[in-house]
This record gives C-alpha cells, structure tokens and sequence, in this order.
C-alpha cells in the first residue's frame, strides 16, 4: 500500500515553494512560479519544513534540522551527504566535491547529480560552483541560486563575493 503524500506551498523570496512529504519524512522541495491547493491536515515533518524555511529566509536559521528521504541512486545520495557538509555562507566546488567523493574525474557526475537534487536549499546545491569561482546550472535557475548565495553571504558575514 503507498503511503499519502502531503502537499503545500511555502511563499519565499526565491517564489514559491511546492513541498512534498509523506506522514514522517520530506521527500521534495520544488521551485513553482504560482501556488496550488495544498492539504489542510500537514503532518509534522511539513510544519516543521515551513518553519525553518521561513526562519532561513528571514536570517534566523543557519542549518537545517528536518527529516529528509530523497529519491536518487547510491551515487546521488552520496553526493547530495557531501553537498550538506557545505556550511552556511560557504561554498565549495563540483570538483571538491568530486574528490570526497572518491574521483576527482567524476565532476561531471557530481553536477548531474546536483542537479537532480530534490530537496534544494535543505540540501544546499546553490553551493556548490565551478572550480573558476562561476556559478554553473542551477536547477532552479542562476538568478535563485544568486539570491541564496548572496543571501548566506551577507549573513556569515563572509567577504568573499563570489559575482
């Protein structure tokens, strides 16, 4: 038997925020240009998403504390375990990334699987960028991964612009 799916939006500085859950765990953070009907009976776990969303946006979270269960291969959860090493205001590249992870000739990989990445801004992919210092693909495109960058920036007080 498939366990329900819980859905509702969050409205977000980035736009909105279609969050997917089931009763204990979350399984998805989509980027959505308008809001749909979402559940009126939220389990815990969307509650809890909603709040240390809405916390981050407004600079009074730094890390998340949520249960997360996202769909992806070995390689991909790997990778999206390494991509939440990443601190706040901090950002490393494909190919640090790679290296972790056991092959610094698998950056390409590592960016692909960044990109299926299915619970973004929890899992941090905007921090992760070219070894150039570029800000590459961003699935919810270059202008958001921008604003949560600066965003971190301007609150861990780190220097380093980036763009």
């Amino acid at each position: 038997m498939e366990e329900k799916l819980y859905i509702t939006f969050l409205e977000s500085p980035v736009g909105w925020l279609k969050l997917t859950s089931d009763s204990v765990f979350l399984l998805s953070v989509e980027f959505k240009d308008t809001q749909k009907p979402s559940d009126n009976d939220l389990p815990e776990i969307l509650i809890k998403t909603k709040k240390q969303l809405t916390e981050y946006f407004e600079g009074k979270r730094k890390k998340f504390r949520l249960k997360l269960k996202p769909k992806g291969t070995d390689f991909q959860q790997k990778v999206w375990n390494l991509v939440q090493e990443v601190s706040f205001g901090e950002t490393a590249s494909y190919l640090d990334i790679a290296k972790i992870s056991g092959s610094e000739k698998n950056t390409r990989a590592v960016g692909l699987a960044n990109g299926k990445n299915p619970i973004p801004i929890i899992i941090p992919c905007h921090r992760i960028i070219g070894s150039n210092g570029k800000l590459t693909g961003y699935a919810g495109g270059i202008e958001r991964k921008k604003w949560l960058l600066r965003h971190e920036l301007i609150l861990s007080k780190n220097t380093q612009l980036l763009f």
